[in-house]
């Protein structure tokens, strides 16, 4: 960690360094044009220069989703800088289509602002001079990156816009979800077409140094396209949750009753929920444990000695379903892995197990 920034720690990965290193090398022959007087050293250090207002560009970008995350109400855990740029990681994903285009537009739109004042810069500075080259070359990094982020696929910030646009017409955020990966996926091998195919019929072979870019970047967009279509499949799975379809119905009794009431239930005997003196759920009965109650002690052992305990705020209600049954399943997952379930008047329709819940989670193949 180098510092905060917008309530959240700035991190600065091992690969920013390597990327820096790189992005100094490839730029030193600029250098060298530009200021050919200030022989190798001045080429590197007008490299590296060039290189570090490149990266703070890009600071810049992840500090706008940052704090237009924050201003939305999203908590922001922390911003990275890393191999291929930097991201900001939130707690927790936009709740509406509006906050997440405002937070994915606001970084572009930060480099494009950028853009717009080194090309001020450029013009006002002495032509020819150092300060006009690292100006054109922050107008000319910003404008591309901008352009870049804006495109409509997924990972990239315009892909979260066209997400939003289309959570916004279905309804359904997993939709836009689908749509965005696979326009990322098209993106990602147009960019591999447009940095590859012009290498294989140019005089001298292939520019190396372009190849392993146009490949890295592909690489990257296409990985995250198909991680936003691994998502999307799991936001499927949370829209299709219903708590009700995966209750196993279960009946009631006081705590205080005897293992023989359930001989009355009949076999096979519905799971069976104990009731405490104030009609809350106290615990269920293991079925194991009271079959094994010999016919003679049936009427005189209570239901509570074989009978699973349950803690205080064990039940979730049944009609919830999507990313609301999912939180309240999980904070009372917290607690314990079977919970009571109950109907909009608070009375018990069955039990739950989470585990339950997790396999309905789980994306099919």
């Amino acid at each position: 960690m180098i510092g905060r920034a917008a309530g959240a720690p700035v991190v600065l990965s091992p690969g920013w360094l390597v990327a820096a290193a790189v992005f100094t090398v490839v730029l030193v022959p600029l250098g060298r044009a530009v200021a050919p007087q200030s022989g190798t050293v001045g080429a590197y250090l007008l490299a590296a220069a060039a290189a570090l207002l490149l990266f703070g560009s890009t600071f810049l970008h992840e500090l706008a989703h940052a704090l237009v995350a924050r201003r939305r109400g999203i908590e922001v855990h922390q911003i990275a800088l890393t191999l291929l740029g930097g991201h900001t990681e939130m707690g927790a994903a936009a709740s509406t289509p509006g906050s997440s285009a405002l937070v994915a537009v606001a970084g572009p739109v930060t480099n494009l602002v950028l853009a717009g004042v080194a090309a001020l810069v450029w013009q006002v500075a002495p032509a020819g001079g150092i300060v006009a080259a690292l100006a054109l070359a922050a107008a000319a990094a910003n404008l591309v990156v901008g352009v870049l982020n804006l495109l409509p696929g997924l990972p990239l910030d315009g892909g979260r816009v066209l997400e939003a646009g289309i959570w916004a017409a279905s309804g359904r955020r997993s939709t836009g979800t689908t749509v965005g990966g696979w326009v990322g996926r098209a993106i990602a091998l147009g960019v591999l077409a447009w940095t590859l195919l012009p290498q294989l019929g140019r005089p001298g072979g292939p520019d190396l140094t372009q190849v392993v870019w146009g490949a890295l970047i592909g690489a990257f967009l296409w990985s995250g396209a198909s991680g936003s279509l691994r998502t999307a499949r799991a936001e499927r799975a949370v829209e299709a949750l219903d708590l009700r379809a995966l209750t196993t119905p279960a009946v009631a009794v006081p705590a205080r009753d005897r293992v023989a009431t359930l001989d009355v239930l009949g076999v096979p005997c519905p799971p069976v929920v104990l009731l405490g003196e104030h009609g809350e759920p106290v615990a269920y009965v293991d079925p194991i444990a009271a079959q094994a109650v010999p016919s003679a002690h049936r009427a005189g052992t209570p239901l509570a000695a074989v009978a699973v305990p349950l803690p205080a705020g064990c039940t979730v209600p049944g009609h919830l379903a999507g990313a609301e049954a999912v939180r309240a399943v999980a904070e009372v997952a917290a607690r314990t892995p079977v919970m009571v379930v109950l109907d909009t008047g608070g009375q018990v329709l069955g039990l739950l197990r989470a585990v339950d819940v997790i396999g309905a989670l789980r994306p099919r193949r």
